[in-house]
């Protein structure tokens, strides 16, 4: 395939998910070979980085990538909306550190993608093709990597309150409506030990599924939805390797810190069975 951009650039803004802060991003296109760069533009110098697992440094209920004073987190929904739209080179523009959390799952950067138009490019986009099964572990959390001539994805969670899921993504072009309106989950029990060390205070139930033993407190858009936000957030972080993935992922339950774990070795082509 070849690499892509973004036809125009739009804007988007909102409360931060954990720093509760107003902030705004910004997508722009870019020219090829340029990959997914992230710009701080309310920083001295403007300093910017290509969005890499090289990057990560915490992943706490979201993925923060951090080099010096530059840092931006919760990117995974970002990345997942761009993954999904094929958009291989975009320049994006942050002014706080933290992308806005908006209702908490991907649509409104895909409706924006859509909106604005894709301009293919004449490059070719890297692809790594999967040609035998890999294995990565790491305590519970499991991913297998099979061969397959396009991207597919199948994601198994299970916790305590709402027993086990299982979520499919076959093909990227069924992204917007199978996946990408899965919002952010937390469970009722969890809210105030995230709110007591400095998490989640742009929380609300208009950007977040608050679930409990009982049921969910808002109404669910999928009956599955929080193994299809796993889903999608496990697209978003092995977005993070650089490279279009030609092979079927199937993971139980993932999570960011394995997840980018991952993406690490797929970067630096520590590509073998291995623990994360």
């Amino acid at each position: 395939m070849n690499q892509r951009t973004i036809n125009s650039e739009f804007k988007l803004e909102g409360v931060a998910l954990h720093t509760g802060r107003h902030t705004s991003v910004t997508l722009c296109p870019a020219e090829p070979n340029r990959g997914i760069r992230i710009r701080r533009v309310d920083l001295s110098g403007q300093p910017e980085r290509e969005a890499l697992a090289t990057y990560v440094s915490t992943t706490n209920r979201g993925t923060k990538l951090q080099d010096g004073e530059w840092s931006v987190g919760t990117l995974e929904h970002l990345m997942a909306a761009l993954y999904a739209k094929g958009i291989t080179n975009c320049l994006v523009l942050l002014d706080g550190p933290e992308v806005p959390i908006l209702n908490g799952s991907a649509t409104m950067y895909i409706e924006q993608i859509e909106r604005v138009g894709i301009v293919e490019q004449p490059n070719e986009a890297k692809v790594w093709k999967v040609t035998e099964p890999i294995h990565f572990e790491d305590g519970k959390s499991k991913m297998t990597l099979l061969p397959c001539d396009h991207y597919e994805v199948e994601v198994k969670v299970n916790y305590r309150a709402i027993g086990q899921q299982t979520a499919t993504l076959t093909h990227l072009e069924d992204f917007p409506e199978a996946i990408a309106k899965a919002r952010t989950f937390c469970f009722l029990h969890e809210i105030l030990p995230l709110l007591f060390v400095g998490l989640i205070k742009g929380g609300s139930l208009k950007n977040a599924l608050v679930l409990s033993r009982f049921g969910a407190l808002s109404k669910l858009i999928y009956p599955n939805e929080p193994a299809r936000h796993k889903l999608l957030d496990l697209i978003g972080d092995l977005a993070l390797s650089r490279v279009r993935i030609e092979g079927k992922i199937i993971a139980e339950y993932p999570g960011h810190k394995f997840n980018t774990n991952c993406c690490k070795q797929l970067l630096h082509g520590s590509i073998h069975s291995s623990k994360c």
